[in-house]
């Protein structure tokens, strides 16, 4: 009798999508994971790196977290379409200040519905001047990224930090 193979723990977890995960490393190049949590929205630059015949790891080169939009005035959640906007524009010119050109965007297992949260990190991302491969068919309309569905006041202080942040780190 043949043993029952079990499936790899982080796919029974819904973890990790290893046939996604597959097709993002083939590309060779850094990948931009975003995580979005209940109060934040994780960024990180990882690249593949093998750690010997048995297994593999990732490397984590940059890490931000949309805490740091509260140095640059930012007084709203931490986790709204406007933060994760402004939370890819900075990493995004953070990383091409670093030296990196281009990169893949990993959104882990996360549902790709159109308008969302990681879409707005993404198109951030892209308005940074970062090469990160994209269309224009599932990001938020302007009026959604600059918080004007939510008050005026957000929108106000989107601009004002949005201007901030590229008077900071140039364009």
């Amino acid at each position: 009798m043949r043993p029952k193979l079990l499936p790899l723990k982080r796919r029974g977890e819904e973890k990790t999508n290893y046939k996604r995960r597959l097709a993002l490393l083939k590309s060779k190049m850094p990948r931009i994971a975003a995580r979005i949590t209940n109060n934040f929205v994780t960024l990180q630059v990882v690249e593949y790196a093998p750690s010997g015949a048995i297994g593999s790891s990732d490397k984590t080169t940059f890490a931000f977290t949309s805490k740091k939009l509260e140095g640059m005035g930012w007084k709203h959640s931490k986790n709204s379409i406007p933060a994760c906007y402004l939370s890819g524009l900075y990493f995004g010119l953070f990383c091409k200040k670093n030296k990196v050109k281009g990169a893949v965007f990993d959104m882990g297992v996360a549902r790709k519905t159109t308008g969302n949260r990681y879409f707005a990190v993404l198109k951030g991302l892209a308005d940074s001047g970062l090469e990160v491969p994209m269309s224009d068919e599932k990001m938020p309309s302007d009026d959604r990224l600059s918080g004007r569905h939510i008050s005026e006041d957000v929108s106000k202080d989107f601009e004002a930090v949005k201007q901030k942040i590229l008077d900071n780190y140039g364009k």
